[in-house]
């Protein structure tokens, strides 16, 4: 099969994270903090190593920082409702994943106020329209870095100057460019960064982190084992004990480490590169097909690698099925959990067959999609 649903989870990864999985299932599969023997003891290790990779990867001083969760839907919901209280305000953009939205919508219940900033027809933010949504209760701007339908890639460095001019957070949905674009916390003046380890990370499914930048608290959101402060029936103050509680996803853990290691290696920078020269090369085919409609930027520059499309009038979701069932070739269709960014675009009825590029893609299965696509608009005549 051609894969081409790495927005939604990439696949193959690198076997190094095969490897890791299996070896800490068979070799030291223990509970990690637990205990003081000595498979515990590796399994600890092997998650502080986990922490100290991502610090390398996004510039963080402090392992103790990063938080391990499920999904970046988990570290988002710890963020905004961590960090947001009745009277608040948050701004967010209209094309965010609903990983964002609903929670922020949740907090209407207990008065905490939302602003939704209009984003252009490329799905890319207008900053004048952020600035002016400012109030004087304004404490988080919650906002994608790229979004997971058309790829558009949002200004975050000019959004978190306004964050920082304003004295007001940021959280950084980095779900679809963590692993694959330069995200520098310190540069870019990042507070809060949700990333899964499942998608750009290339790591298992089931792991995902939340980087907390030092100074703030968040409340918890489970109360439960940490292996610290055992003798106390509060739940501990340290991090990142005070977040993690109950046993966490060691074999996971270490295949993220695996997938980290893969991308340190490999360079991120030609992850990017691989990326970005299949996505062209496959906007450009697809500029060829008359009734093919591309959404979002077609410069790759200012998008990641992910484009959505539709044919003519056809129903997305039966494009995707006749691209699975009659040329092998796995795809997204409809709203992809993001029905705002549709809304933008003007989808929201048809929906879009999205293509998400991967690294181990080759320009072979883009000339494979290219003609299958052709021969689906032939049956349109």
């Amino acid at each position: 099969m051609i894969y081409l649903d790495n927005a939604a989870t990439s696949f193959p990864k690198p076997k190094e994270v095969y490897e890791a999985v299996d070896k800490c299932l068979r070799e030291y599969g223990a509970n990690p903090g637990r205990s003081g023997h000595k498979l515990a003891l590796k399994a600890g290790r092997i998650i502080y190593e986990t922490r100290e990779l991502i610090c390398q990867l996004f510039n963080i001083d402090n392992p103790m920082q990063i938080i391990f969760t499920y999904n970046a839907t988990d570290s988002l919901n710890l963020a905004i409702k961590g960090i947001l209280s009745k009277g608040d305000h948050v701004i967010t953009s209209g094309m965010e994943h609903n990983s964002v939205i609903r929670p922020i919508k949740a907090l209407e219940e207990i008065g905490v106020e939302n602003t939704i900033v209009e984003c252009d027809d490329e799905g890319i933010i207008k900053v004048d329209k952020l600035k002016s949504a400012i109030k004087k209760n304004t404490k988080l701007i919650a906002i994608t870095h790229a979004s997971n339908v058309t790829g558009s890639l949002m200004p975050i460095e000019k959004i978190s100057k306004i964050a920082k001019e304003n004295s007001i957070l940021l959280l950084v949905d980095a779900a679809q460019t963590a692993g694959v674009y330069n995200i520098d916390v310190k540069k870019m003046n990042i507070d809060l960064l949700a990333f899964p380890g499942h998608k750009g990370l290339m790591g298992p499914q089931g792991t995902g982190a939340l980087y907390i930048r030092e100074g703030i608290k968040l409340r918890h959101m489970k109360e439960g084992g940490t292996g610290s402060k055992s003798e106390s029936l509060l739940q501990p103050e340290i991090i990142p004990d005070r977040y993690e509680s109950g046993t966490p996803n060691t074999p996971g853990i270490a295949g993220l480490g695996a997938g980290i290691k893969y991308i340190l290696n490999i360079g991120i920078d030609n992850i990017r590169k691989h990326e970005e020269e299949l996505t062209e090369y496959m906007i450009n085919g697809l500029e060829k097909i008359n009734e093919v409609i591309i959404y979002g930027p077609k410069d790759i520059k200012r998008k990641a690698s992910v484009i959505s499309i539709n044919i003519g009038d056809l129903d997305s979701s039966e494009v995707s099925y006749i691209l699975d069932q009659a040329f092998n070739i796995a795809v997204r269709s409809g709203l992809h959990c993001a029905p705002l960014a549709h809304k933008t675009l003007g989808t929201f009825e048809q929906g879009t067959i999205r293509f998400s590029i991967g690294y181990f893609n080759t320009k072979q299965d883009i000339d494979r999609a290219l003609e299958a696509i052709k021969k689906i608009c032939e049956e349109m005549e």
